[in-house]
């Protein structure tokens, strides 16, 4: 099953983007502030308060410890950062790097709406893929 991350508007303070499955529009993501990443040795990021780098990540759902054992995506391999997950919140402050998911009105902009529903869906969806199958996410 692969996922795309598309980001569409990379603002001073957050980074708005469409998810898909399967090439298909899904819902809306929030990130931090998109910072440019150099060459490897030459990282210029702020922890918690950057977007990760585009790329073509393992995705794989395990337990995670800061959100109280609660089943979560999580993408392996991302150069620079460690922990980065799909998860619900409204703002760029929550997402301390990862991928927030829900939806955005075009009258609050850098904030998500119903985003644990939306979390939800997501899981269900993740959960429908054949058994074994592997799970990618694409980062553009």
């Amino acid at each position: 099953m692969e996922l795309t991350l598309k980001r569409t508007k990379k603002r001073k303070y957050y980074t708005l983007g469409i998810l898909s499955i399967e090439g298909k529009p899904f819902c809306n993501t929030l990130e931090p502030t998109w910072r440019d990443i150099p060459p490897r040795g030459k990282e210029i990021k702020i922890p918690g308060r950057t977007a990760i780098p585009e790329g073509y990540y393992p995705l794989f759902i395990t337990r995670s410890p800061k959100f109280g054992g609660k089943w979560l995506p999580l993408l392996l391999h991302v150069r620079g950062f460690e922990g980065i997950r799909i998860h619900a919140g409204n703002t760029a402050e929550d997402t301390e790097g990862c991928i927030l998911v829900g939806h955005t009105l075009k009258h609050y902009p850098g904030r998500l709406f119903d985003s644990r529903q939306w979390l939800q869906r997501l899981m269900k969806r993740l959960a429908e893929r054949p058994e074994g199958e592997m799970m990618w996410i694409r980062v553009k």
